[in-house]
């Protein structure tokens, strides 16, 4: 009987360790289901708030093409003001630097282009130009769209209706038309560039980020452009002759109103273009007798024709018909009909301003609302 006893004291002991051993091995288990359940919110907590301001930030690159300055860029301060859904990218003149001796607006410090080349009218370092700009725009993974713009560019609307208007579809706006005009298709071209192939248009073009990677990539068509599609010089006096001269007797081809237009037409991508431009340019002004407003470079516009019917004029052009084509474009915006146009050139630094000042370009003038 005492061997009994004595057994079972000695038991005891043993049963009570296993007891606790049972009960830290539970707290163990609970806390660190605890951990992985924490660790698994934080993650999808995270990966949440990685989507939702990836698709709340998509944002629309503007591409300025300056010679040295931008003189607009009030204008375009005003237009960015209190938005972040931008970026910017000016390619300039070699070795110039938007700097506070060159710059007002805090938007376009150091934004030019480290690599950027001599750029001319009508040359093939104007198409190469914009393909710089693109490979620099395409490092962010944000941009989603890539707008190109002028020195003399103004924005027709504030940014939101822009915005909208661009990232509502899925397509670029690329100006873009058979060409049937003699002088500018070079046979040599052929067959890597068929003629049928061949189109024209505005160089001020909005692509989607498959568009732009597209251009950036190719090395075929451009390397045609850089060999054929030479402009030829102008002969000397030619501001002296009487008007109207004959451009496809003049030139031979100018790259950047073919490069992108023939590009997207090569690669059979025309399905995934919305073939107008959103940038109003003035061309047809034959009946004008003001000789120096005519020519081949579009009207530019000066603090006289900054007026609010102007610009009126402009947003409520709704169809652009392509006489080489029978083709009419109508506007529109959501499935809805909507103005053309987003921008507009070629303005002054003078009229810009007053388009400003007079508050018709539906952007805030700072210096106005401060008074």
């Amino acid at each position: 009987m005492r061997e009994v006893k004595r057994k079972a004291i000695q038991l005891k002991p043993s049963y009570k360790w296993k007891r606790k051993a049972l009960a830290l091995l539970l707290v163990a288990f609970c806390v660190a289901s605890l951990v992985l359940m924490e660790t698994q919110y934080t993650q999808i907590v995270s990966l949440s708030a990685l989507h939702h301001r990836f698709v709340a930030k998509k944002k629309i690159a503007f591409l300025f093409i300056a010679r040295n300055r931008l003189p607009l860029e009030m204008v375009w301060d005003a237009f960015f003001k209190g938005e972040n859904r931008f970026s910017i990218y000016v390619h300039s003149r070699p070795g110039f630097i938007f700097n506070k001796a060159t710059t007002r607006s805090v938007n376009f410090l150091n934004r030019q282009v480290n690599d950027s080349i001599q750029a001319n009218w009508g040359e093939a370092s104007m198409i190469e130009a914009e393909r710089i700009l693109l490979r620099h725009a395409l490092t962010d993974p944000l941009n989603e769209r890539f707008v190109f713009l002028s020195d003399s560019c103004i924005p027709l609307y504030n940014f939101s209706y822009t915005y909208n208007y661009i990232m509502s579809t899925s397509t670029s706006f690329v100006d873009s038309f058979a060409d049937t005009k003699e002088g500018r298709y070079n046979p040599k071209m052929f067959p890597v560039i068929p003629v049928h192939n061949w189109r024209k248009g505005s160089q001020w073009v909005v692509l989607t980020k498959k568009h732009a990677e597209v251009v950036v990539n190719d090395t075929t068509v451009f390397a045609m452009f850089q060999q054929h599609c030479k402009r030829r010089s102008l002969p000397e006096f030619w501001r002296d002759r009487s008007f109207p001269v004959d451009p496809a007797k003049e030139h031979n081809c100018i790259p950047d109103e073919h490069y992108v237009q023939t590009l997207l037409a090569q690669e059979d991508l025309e399905g995934e273009v919305t073939r107008r431009s959103l940038t109003y340019s003035a061309w047809d002004l034959s009946a004008s007798k003001d000789r120096e407003r005519r020519g081949w470079h579009p009207v530019t516009y000066k603090f006289s024709d900054a007026t609010p019917m102007l610009i009126k004029s402009i947003k409520e052009i709704d169809n652009i018909y392509y006489e080489t084509e029978y083709r009419r474009e109508w506007c529109t915006s959501k499935g809805k009909p909507a103005p053309c146009f987003l921008f507009a050139r070629k303005f002054t630094r003078p009229a810009a301003l007053h388009l400003l000042d007079m508050s018709v370009l539906g952007v805030q003038n700072e210096a106005k609302s401060e008074s």
